[in-house]
């Protein structure tokens, strides 16, 4: 049994599965309201649910084991402790379960695709779940390398990945406020943390142009085509938009309280991360709770708790493993007296 919760605990680092609840509100806000313009009315199918949550969590586990597959000899000189440069898990495990969440992700979001009434948003969403592994997979190989570019294809593929779940774009600022979060956050916890290479303000100006640019083209795309009559929702600014903003800078300010009480910058940078991902279903709740109906808020809520026991049970559940281990001893060499 203890070597099956290793195991098992190996294959949910590896994975970051903890998180994946975060991805998993993020597609299932934006199927309500595509769901919520379409219908007027009523829930999506519990198969639609389930198959838009396979789809994220395929996605998810897919971009973080290759990360790691990727920077295991990196991860063995500064996370040594880390599922594969620790030895927990092997090089050849490891791509089978990214090869499998890959697959899954695909197949599930085939299925999706294959029971959306509309045929022509059935195929957008399986091109759109492609087109996010692709995100991923660049900024897994590139990206990440590229700084500025790096940072921007984090906040991309949250982006692509929401409208997965409808294509038809129901509510542009949803996956625009996603987009943003996730890319200022990610810069800003990049900076805290002090990797390398550092961030000069020509990268600053460059990751804030790009996301100036792509919202602007966002917008205007949803403009211009003015599909099915749903423009006026589908750009509409109201009162209700000012829940995620004060959400917003209810998270400023508990950025800077992490930065004044961590013993560290980058420490501060991880906390902030963390609670920065965790931040996405809040966001998701006000979004629906105001654009849908309440109860959907609470119902996506409820996943910030369940969230954030993933993460502290992942850190537990750890810590008894490694109590578990027994201690290797090594003998002291001899000292010779003379």
């Amino acid at each position: 049994m203890h070597a099956l919760s290793g195991r098992l605990l190996s294959v949910l680092q590896l994975t970051r599965m903890a998180l994946v609840f975060t991805a998993i509100a993020d597609s299932q806000c934006e199927l309500l309201l595509g769901w919520s313009v379409r219908d007027r009315g009523g829930w999506p199918p519990a198969r639609q649910a389930l198959a838009v949550a396979l789809v994220s969590v395929g996605l998810y586990g897919f971009g973080m084991s290759l990360n790691d597959i990727i920077d295991r000899r990196r991860d063995a000189q500064i996370a040594a402790a880390r599922p594969l440069p620790s030895g927990r898990i092997g090089v050849f495990a490891a791509h089978v379960v990214c090869v499998l969440l890959a697959a899954s992700a695909l197949l599930a979001a085939g299925y999706y695709a294959r029971v959306t009434p509309d045929f022509r948003l059935g195929i957008l969403s399986f091109i759109l779940a492609i087109g996010t592994g692709l995100l991923i997979a660049f900024y897994d190989f590139a990206g990440k390398y590229l700084v500025g570019l790096g940072l921007l294809s984090l906040g991309l593929v949250r982006f692509c990945h929401c409208l997965v779940a409808a294509p038809q774009v129901p509510l542009i600022w949803h996956p625009l406020f996603l987009l943003n979060h996730v890319t200022i956050l990610s810069t800003v916890a990049y900076t805290w943390e002090e990797k390398r290479p550092p961030l000069t303000k020509l990268h600053w100006w460059g990751v804030l142009g790009g996301l100036g640019l792509f919202d602007l083209a966002a917008v205007a795309v949803v403009a211009w085509r003015r599909y099915e009559g749903s423009i006026a929702g589908a750009l509409k600014l109201d009162s209700r938009f000012m829940l995620p903003l004060a959400a917003a800078m209810l998270l400023v300010a508990l950025a800077a309280r992490i930065r004044q009480t961590a013993p560290g910058k980058r420490l501060a940078g991880q906390k902030l991360m963390l609670y920065g991902l965790l931040w996405l279903i809040v966001y998701d709740a006000c979004f629906a709770a105001l654009y849908v109906r309440p109860l959907a808020g609470i119902l996506l809520l409820s996943l910030l708790p369940i969230a954030y026991g993933a993460v502290m049970l992942m850190r537990w559940w750890s810590q008894i493993m490694l109590a578990g281990v027994r201690p290797e001893y090594q003998r002291a060499a001899r000292i010779d007296p003379r």
